[in-house]
Parts: C-alpha cells; structure tokens; sequence
C-alpha cells in the first residue's frame, strides 16, 4: 500500500452543530475531540471563525483555542482562522499574547481575510463590499506588535505581546501566498481539484517567501477533506451531512444543523443539491485506507506540502473519531 511520506498531520474543527445538539453541547464536543486528537498524535488543532450562520457554533475562536488549550497539553492549538479584518489588530496580538503567556510555545495564530458573506453580516462587522482591502497593514501592523517594529500607532504595544512568538501563518485566499511571502510566515492553503494549479501557488509562495523573525524557510501547509472507514460508502456518510448543509446553504440560503446521512441519501433533491454534493464529494478523499492511502501520497508528492490539515465534520462524531484514528494509523501518527 503506498502511503504518503512523513509529514505532520493536523485538525480543522469549525464546530459545526448536528442536529439536536445545542451550541454548547458542540462546544463541548470541541474540547473533547481535541483531547482525543493530542491522544493519536495529531500536530495541530485549530478552529475557525464564522458570524451568524445556523449551523456553526464556532464564532469565537480566540476564546474556543483557550478552552482548547486549556483541556491538553502538548498538542500545539490554534486558530485556521481569526479574519483579520473583522477586528482590530492591537485586540489581535493582545488576545494571542494571552494564549501564548499561558500556553508558550503552543498557540498558532492562523489568519485569513474573508468578509462575511450576507451583507448584513458585513455590515455588523463594520465593512462594506466598496472598501479597498488593506489585509497587508493589517498584517503588518499585527506581527509588528510581537516584533516591537509596530509603526502605525507609534507608543502603542500589545502587553503581553511583544517579544512573545505566537506561530503566524496565512490563510491562501486571493493573494494570500503572497502575504505569506512577503511577511515570512507560514501559507496554508486549500488543495484543489486540480493540482497543478495548487503547485504553481505554492511554487510561487516558496519562490517569493523573506525569511524573517517567524521563519528562515517557506512553510507549506495544504488543507483537505479527508475521511477514512472501513468501506468507502461508511467514508462517504461522514461527509455527507456538511456538504449537504453547504449545497442547502447555496440553494436555500442558509447553513443548518448537520442531518443524518441516512436522512439525507432519501431526501428529495433538486438538480442544484445533487449537483453541489457530487461537485464536493468529487474534492474529497475518502475511502477505505487502501483507497485514501494513494490519494494522500499523491496529494503530498504533487504539492510538496511540509503538513496536512484535515477538516472533516460530520454528524456522527464516533465515526468521525474512528476516521482520525484509522488516518493516524494510516500515516504511522499511531506509533509516535
């Protein structure tokens, strides 16, 4: 069986609500599945930021990476991302300059530049699809309140926060890779349908990329769906109910709760639904791990990625557990 070449292995939890579930319930889950994950020998688990959407309970991340942190202790936590835009940068660097005084050495400050999508959304962040996008000050002025280079607001520091070493990285949206680059952090960036395309981005990060106080080399980390069963329709159920909620949210306009997969292999669907699901199962690897083993190390070869990130959610969260478990395996996590 040909599995990929070592390379470190982390999670994405979005915490997504299942159906019957209340938020806190989900949140509690977090907490929980990041526990199990430090258990197998995971590298990374990071949690997302989303405003206002149904489904998701995870709109806080700063404040859920501290629970997070809290409840382990040798897995490195963080966030996949904050979106800079959304807040100010000197709240930023204090919040991560608070992870990182209580958890040195183990909080990673992933982050993005995604608006909300619902203009009402962006109007209750302060933002309005007619600004320019200023996503580099922003970053610079962040990463200059732990450097002490900070020049936007001249006799303002981040306490704590300068001198401290939270790990940047940026979220390959648009021009992400060349913030990325340019900032000397590490890039994270989605694998795509079509591979070649994802290389040339990464090539072009790597090529661009100033060592700086983060970093001496480029730092490649590609985020995947991937789930892991012992059949391939067992691995087809657990992602299922997410790209179900997705093709609800893109049809009917609005994000819900995660359904069981049962429920929705017999749910009537239009021609949209069922092009949506097939269109996200066909960017997903799944299977069993003879099937997903090859996949990955093609993944891996094909973008010369230095970590995965895996961002799978589904309804059944044993299931999901067990596809951690069989991934770990799979990529010898199990025996470190």
């Amino acid at each position: 069986m040909r599995t990929p070449r070592p390379v470190r292995l982390s999670l994405l939890d979005r915490a997504v609500i299942a159906e019957g579930e209340t938020a806190a319930e989900t949140l509690r889950e977090v907490v929980s599945h990041a526990k199990q994950a430090e258990e197998l020998g995971f590298h990374r688990y990071w949690v997302a930021e989303h405003h206002s959407v149904p489904g998701i309970a995870g709109s806080a991340p700063t404040v859920l990476a501290a629970a997070v942190a809290a409840a382990t202790d040798r897995i490195r936590v963080g966030t996949g991302g904050v979106m800079l835009p959304n807040h100010r940068p000197l709240v930023v660097a204090e919040q991560f300059g608070v992870l990182e005084s209580l958890f040195e050495g183990r909080i990673d400050m992933g982050l993005g530049r995604t608006l909300g999508f619902v203009p009402a959304v962006r109007a209750a962040l302060g933002h309005d699809l007619d600004e320019g996008d200023d996503f580099d000050d922003l970053l610079t002025e962040l990463l200059g309140y732990f450097t002490g280079e900070q020049r936007f607001h001249p006799g303002v520091h981040a306490r704590p926060g300068e001198g401290l070493r939270p790990e940047p990285f940026v979220l390959a949206v648009g021009s992400g890779g060349e913030f990325a680059a340019k900032h000397g952090v590490g890039l994270v960036i989605a694998a795509s349908k079509e591979p070649a395309a994802t290389r040339a981005k990464i090539d072009d990060y790597r090529l661009g990329f100033r060592p700086s106080a983060w970093r001496s080399e480029p730092y490649v980390v590609v985020a995947q769906t991937v789930a892991v069963a012992a059949t391939r329709e067992a691995a087809e159920d657990l992602l299922l109910p997410e790209y179900w909620s997705t093709a609800l949210s893109r049809t009917r306009g609005e994000f819900g709760p995660l359904r069981p997969p049962a429920e929705i292999r017999a749910a009537a669907k239009t021609r949209r639904e069922s092009m949506h699901l097939e269109q996200a199962l066909a960017g997903a690897v799944y299977g069993t791990a003879d099937e997903v083993a090859p996949r990955l190390a093609g993944l891996v070869e094909a973008t010369g990625a230095d970590e995965l990130l895996i961002g799978t959610t589904s309804y059944d969260r044993k299931a999901l557990f067990d596809s951690h478990r069989r991934l770990a395996e799979l990529t010898s996590l199990a025996s470190h």
